[in-house]
C-alpha cells in the first residue's frame, strides 16, 4: 500500500496531528520537552542541542543516550545513521514526548558519549552488532518491547531487531525500507552508475582512504551530508552540532569497519555468525511497519518497489516530497514523528 505524502517544507509540521500541534509553544519560547530531554536555545532564539545526555553500561558499551517524555510513556527507540548524530532526531523528539510517549535516542558505537567498556574490544561496525546494541540497551533500562524506527545505519539496525527479535519491536518505522544485507549479496556488482553512488565505500577500502577520512572526518561529513540531501540547505551551526560526535576516538574505526566488513575484507567476530547466517536469507518482516523516502534521496537506496514483500505484516509506504534528501528526520521531522504515531495504531 503507498502512500505519497504531498508536503512543502514549510507545511512538513502541518503533517503531525492537531493533538501534536497544539502541544508546541510559540516558535522561539519552546522551553525543555522533559526533565530528561531538555533543549535549550541559543542567544539568536534557535533551538541549540540536547542538554541531557545519560550514560548506560548495556553489553560490550557504556553507551550515551537521550532519555526524554513521560517514564511510564510508551517507548520508542530511535537510531541514527552514518555520518550523523542524536541531533537528527532533535525536532522529533518534543513532537512525540508531547504525544506521552518515552523517547530513547543513543549515540551508536563510535558516536558521541557512547564508548567500549574494554579497549580489548574489536571496534566492529558489522550489521548484527550494531543491532546487538540495540538489545542490550534496551535490555538495560528494563524496556521489554518498544516502537523502533531509523534511518541509513539505524535503519539497518531496526529492521534487523524487527526480523530477528520481533518480540522486541511492537512497529518499525525504516526509512529507506529494507536494508539487510549479506557480505555473499555484496560480493555481486552492480551496474557502473549504481557503483559510482558507492564511491566512499572503496574508498574505505583502501589505507589512504582510512587515513583520508581519519585526517578530514568533518569534511568527509559535510560532503556526504550536502551529496545525499542535495536540496537540504543546513546552515554551519545545523552541522557543527552533530559533528561533534564524530570526535569519538573509536569513530573512524567503526565507519571503516563498517564499510569494509560488507565487501568481506573486515573480518567480523564469531560470535555474531549465527546472526549473519540468518540475516544472509534476507528474512521477512512481521511486525507492523511503515516505510519512508524522501523525494530528493541523493544517497544510495532501493527502489519501494522492491523491498514491500519483504514486510509480511501490516505494511504502508509513504513518500516524502518537497525536497527531502536522505536525512528524513531532520529534514522532515513532522513526517517522522506522524509516521511513529500511526504505525503503533496499525
Amino acid at each position: 500500500m503507498s502512500d505519497t505524502l504531498n508536503h512543502s517544507r514549510r507545511d512538513l509540521m502541518g503533517a503531525v496531528t492537531l493533538s501534536l500541534l497544539a502541544s508546541q509553544l510559540p516558535s522561539g519560547a519552546r522551553a525543555e520537552a522533559s526533565a530528561k530531554g531538555k533543549v535549550t536555545k541559543d542567544t539568536g532564539g534557535a533551538l541549540q542541542s540536547f542538554t541531557s545526555v545519560r550514560q548506560i553500561d548495556a553489553g560490550v558499551l557504556n553507551i550515551g543516550y537521550v532519555d526524554a517524555g513521560d517514564p511510564r510513556g510508551e517507548p520508542v527507540v530511535l537510531l541514527h545513521g552514518w555520518p550523523y548524530d542524536i541531533h537528527a532526531y532533535f525536532d522529533v523528539v518534543p513532537l512525540l514526548t508531547a504525544a506521552g510517549y518515552r523517547v530513547i535516542v543513543p549515540h551508536l558505537r563510535g558516536y558521541g558519549t557512547t564508548r567500549f567498556l574494554s579497549q580489548a574490544t574489536l571496534r566492529n561496525g558489522q550489521q548484527s552488532a550494531l543491532a546487538l546494541d540495540v538489545i542490550a540497551l534496551m535490555d538495560a533500562l528494563k524496556i521489554r518491547q518498544a516502537i523502533i524506527g531509523g534511518f541509513d545505519w539505524g535503519a539497518r539496525s531496526a529492521d534487523i531487531v524487527a526480523a530477528l527479535w520481533p518480540e522486541r519491536c511492537k512497529a518499525l518505522v525504516a526509512v529507506s525500507g529494507y536494508l539487510i544485507g549479506s557480505q555473499a549479496l555484496n560480493r555481486n556488482p552492480l551496474p557502473p552508475q549504481a557503483e559510482l553512488q558507492w564511491w566512499y565505500q572503496y574508498y574505505f577500502a583502501t589505507e589512504r582512504g582510512e587515513a583520508g577520512y581519519r585526517k578530514y572526518t568533518r569534511e568527509f561529513a559535510r560532503l556526504i551530508w550536502a551529496s545525499a540531501s542535495p536540496q537540504w540547505k543546513f546552515d554551519d551551526a545545523t552541522f557543527a552540532r552533530s559533528a561533534h560526535a564524530f570526535d569519538n576516538p573509536d569513530h573512524v574505526a567503526i565507519a571503516i569497519h563498517n564499510y569494509r566488513w560488507r565487501l568481506s575484507l573486515g573480518a567480523g567476530e564469531s560470535q555474531y555468525d549465527q546472526f549473519e547466517q540468518r540475516l544472509a536469507a534476507l528474512p521477512t518482516i512481521g511486525v507492523p511497519t511503515m516505510t519512508m523516502e524522501g523525494d530528493a534521496n541523493g544517497a544510495p537506496h532501493p527502489d519501494p518497489a522492491a523491498y514491500a514483500k519483504k514486510f509480511s505484516g501490516k505494511y504502508q509506504h509513504r513518500t516524502i516530497s518537497g525536497g527531502i534528501g536522505h536525512n528524513l528526520p531532520q529534514e522532515a521531522p513532522g513526517a517522522f514523528a506522524q509516521a511513529i504515531i500511526d504505525v503503533a495504531r496499525m
